[in-house]
């Protein structure tokens, strides 16, 4: 019989009740874990989704202050969903308290603060989950099976890239993601991990890099302090300075001697969400893509005269895909790889073994990251070295000291400067969310507790 655990959750925007989701389905797709997910508490700094924790979501209790998750003592576990600047602070406050930590990439700002995030959670000997979850997907599971097998001979081409539109519009909101004290890196930090870690993943060790960035949008338009993740746009508004790059490309050189490349944008327009890989080996060949992340492409010689790539469909018998769905052509989708991601985190909690990906993991691949940033600095290769100890934060991340807990919502200004499209009301973006009131929307604004009204929606 599964043994209860006690769960607490750290910010409730979209991927906060993703993490709950995964939690309450856990037993309709692993019934044989160990660990049975209870939902004590959640925090949120806005009240209302704080509350609604309870009412929807199934916690047993709510909070305004994020402190009191860490230090409740029925929580063993802390799913962590808070913005980049949050995330060394939670994390380490939760692994010195002895809780086992859910974090979503790219804990941190720098690779430095992921560095101080995995030494935090060494020493105090907790397990760790970090959100990198497209490595799950059935597909690619037997993608990295049949490279391991040396199904496509020799491995020596590779090439992965994430390529999104979601900041493509050069009217979209110049929020914290944008920032530097915020943010801290911008796709270099926000999307590079996952293509990182998936070569690292299929391939093995990254050696060195050379790499180069660029930010396409220069301005954007200003928003008050701390709204949004930048995935709505502004319609008029003094212009500001984005902080951090749109765009991250490089060559790679792997350990095993394979060559490679890495691109990365967030202003691609065309691609929505092109997490993608393509390996080449001697004898054979395959390719993969979230947005089709079911089917493998993959090409192998058969002794006949056709050549190309046929379509693999993934089936029972690769990854967990019989757990959710019993047959090909039946599919997946992204909630479903945040369910076998709890599952990991939650059997790596019972039976001491830690399952992939992990802190070691995250900290691998912003090893990697960092020698890109390095690299798009100098203008040469880097190599990927070993994270030295920090003495000093990021000299680029002005601490700021934002917190969660605890503020009184107040209306500061009913502002007709910032006019939104009304298919934002209702909409959450991480760190704030637009409600309808009776002045129009307020915005109540989960970095610093204020609320703004903008009467001016079309």
């Amino acid at each position: 019989m599964a043994r209860e655990i006690g769960i607490g959750t750290v910010s409730l925007g979209w991927m906060g009740q993703l993490h709950t989701r995964a939690y309450r389905r856990l037993f309709d797709h692993y019934p044989e874990c160990e660990l049975e997910p209870r939902l004590v508490i959640a925090a949120d700094v806005v009240e209302d989704r704080a509350r609604d924790s309870v009412e929807r979501l199934g916690y047993e209790s709510w909070t305004t202050d994020w402190r009191e998750v860490i230090k409740h003592p029925e929580v063993e576990a802390v799913s962590i969903a808070a913005p980049n600047y949050l995330h060394k602070e939670v994390a380490v406050a939760a692994a010195r308290a002895g809780k086992h930590i859910w974090l979503e990439k790219p804990c941190g700002r720098y690779p430095s603060e992921t560095f101080e995030i995995g030494r935090a959670v060494e020493e105090a000997g907790v397990r760790s989950m970090i959100g990198l979850m497209y490595r799950h997907a059935p597909a690619v599971e037997y993608a990295k099976e049949l490279i391991a097998a040396g199904e496509l001979g020799e491995i020596t081409h590779y090439r992965g890239y994430f390529l999104a539109d979601y900041a493509s519009d050069p009217n979209g909101a110049l929020t914290w993601r944008y920032k530097q004290e915020g943010a801290g890196l911008g796709v270099l930090g926000d999307i590079m991990p996952h293509t990182v870690d998936m070569a690292q993943n299929l391939l093995g060790p990254i050696e060195s890099v050379s790499a180069q960035r660029e930010t396409f949008i220069r301005t954007r338009p200003e928003v008050p302090e701390g709204m949004g993740t930048g995935h709505f746009v502004v319609e008029s508004g003094e212009m500001g300075a984005v902080e951090n790059e749109d765009y991250v490309g490089g060559l790679l050189r792997f350990e095993n001697g394979a060559r490679g490349t890495m691109e990365n944008s967030r202003t691609c327009i065309g691609p929505h969400v092109r997490m993608s890989f393509e390996v080449n080996g001697t004898r054979g060949a395959l390719s993969w893509d979230f947005q089709r992340l079911n089917e493998l492409e993959l090409y192998r010689p058969d002794g006949t005269s056709d050549r190309g790539y046929r379509t693999v469909h993934a089936a029972p018998g690769m990854g967990d895909f019989a757990n959710f769905q019993p047959g090909a052509g039946i599919s997946m989708g992204y909630d479903d790889l945040k369910v076998a991601e709890a599952e990991r985190f939650l059997s790596s909690i019972a039976d001491g073994r830690q399952r992939a990906a992990s802190i070691h993991d995250i900290v691998s691949t912003m090893r990697v990251v960092d020698a890109m940033d390095r690299s798009c600095d100098t203008g040469s290769w880097e190599r990927v070295a070993e994270p030295e100890p920090v003495t000093a934060p990021d000299p680029r991340a002005a601490t700021g000291e934002r917190r969660m807990g605890g503020a009184n919502l107040s209306i500061l200004a009913q502002d007709e400067n910032y006019p939104f499209r009304a298919d934002t009301l209702g909409a959450d973006f991480g760190v704030g969310v637009w409600q309808r009131n009776a002045g129009g929307a307020l915005y109540i604004d989960t970095a610093n507790g204020n609320a703004y009204v903008s009467p001016a929606i079309a």
